[in-house]
């Protein structure tokens, strides 16, 4: 038996108008893939198809019967058959006397373990006395034929027919609906696409990427994998280690000749900052000697365009290790996909997510060499001049404890009385004279550099208050003298630093430190370089999907845009060419139902589906009871199930057919609970969303891992995108709101009835639970065809359903009040729920007959319909 799993979709056909427009099996293949093509649904494997017809039209349609079971398909074909109306021959006119023959005669197609009849001799629409509705009632057969659209359903019934005799059954229902109304569900659904598709603010400002410890780990590999390969880049014979070794060995030695010219010797002979001036000069030629090789590196690093392989030869010509990419770039595709689904599933925005991957994009793309060469500009020959001190900028300022040490040491060498006053001039004058060698040591030019004066300042104003008070305290000659070889020493330290500070200042500006930091520079220019070839190409082709497919989700977001941007309104009273001219398939009839391609031979349409099953809150209409009906069910050629219900009302308000407030057409064995839309509604749909995106693009996928991520995958994806925003839009419309789209889904439980309708589910536990009994279902049958129903209370099968989306709370429920929890029917619709009786007929009831002769698709007359002999001499059992 078919599985629901191997159904996609129900083909509905009504045979009671239009058959005769499928008299080829073109035209009945036409039909399906009409109908399944507005669904957005492949040619099936396992057709299903639900045809609606009259009993009298069993014999009648017997050659579309045929066609429908002989369709080519790879599976096997599915037809059940509802059936509305009485048997010939139960009318014999306005008196309702029945006729003794009222057997139901079929065809042996139907037999087939393929097919099963549904038999529904009134559909008992009506909930009063009063309100008479014809058998056929086509508000209330919309219903039923919705509901065994579901292919959950549809399988089912079509299973339990099997165990039935003849596989005929009449059946009984009790239902329970769940939905939103219209406006709810359209501007939930536009919410829902306005969120997913995320603003467009036209900037494409650059975001941050996720952290690199929550990417993918192909796509970690690329982003961080080149940062730790700076280590190792030259290699140690090669070139550019030579030329860095040689700078680097010029600087070391000026740093040692910096260090001698520091000391007392440096200060009194010239030798040793000779030697420093020779070692500086000398570096400056390795440095630019190894500036030349850096240059010739960048030039030769790649063009505009990216690192290649030739590129990466020359830098190796160079002395230059460029690390293997060590399969990094595997599994791009696959990095990319999950990053995507991580994204998608934080709730990200379909424009938030691309402008992440173009920020990807951006961080894993090689720089090319030829874009680093303007960086050598911070590391040439003036930027080392501007960025050293010169022997024209001030000195640097004297520590505090130097001016203290020069302040003492004047003081306690100023300790004399007259005439050896004349010593406290020592050392000031020691000051002095070193500041003369010292600014002389470091002249450049004709000038000499500059020294500072603090010292000398603090030393003659030390030696000056230690005249004055020897002068008032008159200390002895001793004391005199140990104060002077204090000062003295004191002197030599504050001179030691002195000299120190201002050879490091003069070195600044001769730019060994200006030197040193250039090579560091350039050497790590270099390593950058190496670096932006590692892996080159693969973090090219990342780079280059990467934007692709945030070019892919821009176009998602424009379409998800143009699905929730308002429906122009047709002007008032135009309408369209047809069913189908409005676009909205929140307004337009199902897409599973289709007009009659032969409504212009005068056959009526198939009808507007989701108009007559739609939503009305307004006030009960009131009608003219006596108006009659255009046309004669049983007499004529039989209006469509979808077109307009008649107004078969009572006159005046005090005869409304029914209080309950709940629609003008819904028949008294369904219920329905209108909600407004609960808090996780538009959020749940928004999931839906990203989930259908996920799907629309999986193709895509498998593109980028090929490498062929080019245009015209992206436009194959952009058609598929809108095609299953489109299915996912119909899937809103027909199956509601509780039921998750056909796509692959996140594992994360859906909300309950009351987060997405604002609705109990406790109303569908109670209702599914239920005793079976005769009174919980109301039985689709007339009065006259009760009497063919089998008498055997356990004969009936009985089916228990209720949509899977709720198939945790109901069976929670049912633990709960302690009702035994029975094997139930899980449906992929969310809008239905309840029970559903099938009662076989008594035996002899059903007639199958062998045709003398195919009716070749025409309808037959008034005359013929009459004798539904004349068509049906041959029967099986020979009854007759």
């Amino acid at each position: 038996m078919t599985s629901p799993e191997d159904a996609t979709a129900v083909v509905r056909l009504d045979l009671r108008a239009g058959a005769a427009a499928l008299a080829t099996t073109q035209a009945v293949r036409d039909r399906v893939a009409e109908q399944l093509g507005r669904a957005g649904l492949p040619e099936p494997d396992y057709p299903l198809f639900l045809v609606t017809d009259t009993p009298a039209g069993l014999t009648d349609h017997q050659f579309q019967y045929e066609l429908l079971s002989g369709y080519r398909a790879v599976g096997e074909t599915r037809i059940l058959v509802l059936l509305v109306g009485s048997s010939p021959g139960s009318y014999a006119g306005g008196e309702e006397a029945y006729l003794p023959d009222r057997r139901l005669v079929r065809p042996t197609t139907l037999r087939a373990s393929t097919t099963g009849l549904v038999w529904a001799g009134d559909l008992r629409s009506a909930r009063t006395a009063l309100d008479r509705r014809e058998p056929d009632d086509p508000a209330s057969l919309a219903v039923l034929v919705d509901l065994l659209s579901v292919p959950d359903v549809f399988v089912r019934v079509l299973e339990n027919l099997r165990k039935l005799p003849d596989s005929i059954a009449a059946p009984g229902i009790r239902l329970l609906e769940q939905d939103l109304p219209t406006e709810v569900r359209d501007r939930a659904w536009r919410d829902a696409l306005t969120r997913f598709a995320g603003e467009d603010t036209g900037a494409g400002d650059p975001v941050d990427i996720v952290p690199d410890s929550r990417l993918p780990e192909p796509l970690r590999a690329l982003v961080t994998g080149r940062d730790s390969r700076g280590q190792g880049h030259r290699r140690p014979d090669g070139q550019a280690n030579l030329a860095h070794r040689t700078c680097a060995e010029s600087l070391d030695r000026a740093d040692e000749d910096l260090v001698a010219l520091r000391s007392f010797p440096g200060l009194l002979h010239p030798a040793r900052r000779d030697a420093l001036e020779a070692d500086l000069h000398q570096a400056r030629e390795d440095l630019d000697g190894f500036r030349a090789l850096v240059e010739r590196a960048l030039q030769g690093g790649g063009g505009a365009a990216a690192p290649t392989a030739e590129a990466t030869a020359r830098l190796g010509a160079l002395g230059l290790r460029v690390p293997t990419a060590d399969r990094a770039g595997e599994r791009v595709g696959e990095g990319l996909r999950e990053l995507a689904g991580t994204l998608l599933g934080d709730g990200l925005a379909l424009r938030s997510v691309a402008q992440h991957f173009t920020a990807l994009a951006g961080r894993v793309e090689p720089v090319p060499g030829t874009a680093l060469l303007h960086r050598l500009a911070d590391h040439s020959e003036e930027s080392v001049t501007r960025g050293s001190a010169t022997e024209y900028a001030a000195p640097p300022r004297t520590p505090g404890a130097v001016l203290l040490m020069a302040g003492a040491a004047g003081l306690l060498g100023g300790l004399w009385q007259w005439p050896a006053v004349l010593a406290a001039l020592v050392v000031p004058v020691l000051f002095v004279v070193v500041a003369l060698l010292g600014a002389n040591r470091l002249r450049t030019g004709r000038r000499a550099a500059r020294w500072t004066t603090g010292p000398r300042v603090a030393a003659v104003a030390g030696a000056g208050a230690g005249a004055a008070v020897a002068y008032a305290a008159a200390p002895p000659l001793w004391l005199g003298g140990t104060g002077l070889i204090v000062g003295l020493g004191l002197t030599a330290e504050a001179v030691r630093r002195l000299w120190r500070d201002a050879a490091d200042s003069w070195a600044a500006g001769r730019g060994t430190t200006a030197l040193r930091t250039a090579l560091d520079g350039l050497d790590d220019l270099l390593a950058e370089l190496v670096r932006e070839h590692w892996a080159a190409e693969e973090r090219l082709y990342c780079a280059d999907a990467a934007r692709s497919v945030a070019g892919m989700l821009r176009a998602t977001a424009a379409a998800a845009d143009a699905q929730a941007a308002p429906e122009p309104l047709a002007p008032a009273g135009t309408g369209g060419s047809g069913p189908y001219e409005d676009d909205d398939w929140l307004s337009a009839p199902s897409a599973l139902e289709t007009p009659e391609s032969g409504a212009a031979d005068g056959d009526a349409d198939d009808g507007d589906w989701a108009a007559a099953y739609a939503w009305d809150n307004t006030p009960d209409r009131n009608g003219d009871h006596d108006a009659g009906r255009d046309d004669d069910r049983y007499g004529g050629d039989p209006a469509p199930y979808g077109a307009p219900s008649p107004a078969a009302y009572p006159a005046g308000p005090d005869d409304a057919p029914w209080e309950s407030g709940e629609g003008d057409h819904a028949p008294r064995w369904l219920d329905r609970e209108i909600g407004e839309g609960g808090p996780d509604l538009v959020a749940t749909l928004a999931g839906d969303l990203r989930n259908t995106a996920m799907a629309a693009m999986a193709p895509y996928w498998g593109a980028v891992e090929r490498g062929q991520a080019g245009a015209l995958a992206l436009a194959r994806t952009e058609q598929r995108v809108r095609e299953l925003l489109s299915a996912a839009r119909h899937h809103l419309w027909h199956y509601g709101v509780l039921a998750p789209p056909p796509y692959p889904a996140d594992h994360r439980a859906r909300t309950t009835a009351a987060g997405l309708l604002g609705t109990d589910s406790l109303r569908v536990a109670e209702l599914v639970g239920r005793e079976a009994d005769r009174g919980a279902v109301v039985q689709l049958s007339s009065p006259e065809q009760g009497a063919l129903l089998s008498r055997d209370p356990g004969a009936a099968l009985w089916i228990r359903f209720a949509p899977g989306t709720l198939q945790g709370e109901i069976e929670a429920a049912w633990r709960k009040s302690g009702s035994p929890v029975e094997e139930a029917l899980w449906t992929s619709s969310g809008r239905y729920a309840g029970l559903i009786r099938l009662t076989p007929l008594r035996m002899g009831v059903v007639d199958t007959v062998l045709p003398r002769q195919s009716t070749g698709g025409s309808s037959r007359t008034d005359a013929d319909r009459a004798e539904p002999s004349v068509h049906a001499e041959f029967r099986e059992d020979d009854r007759w």
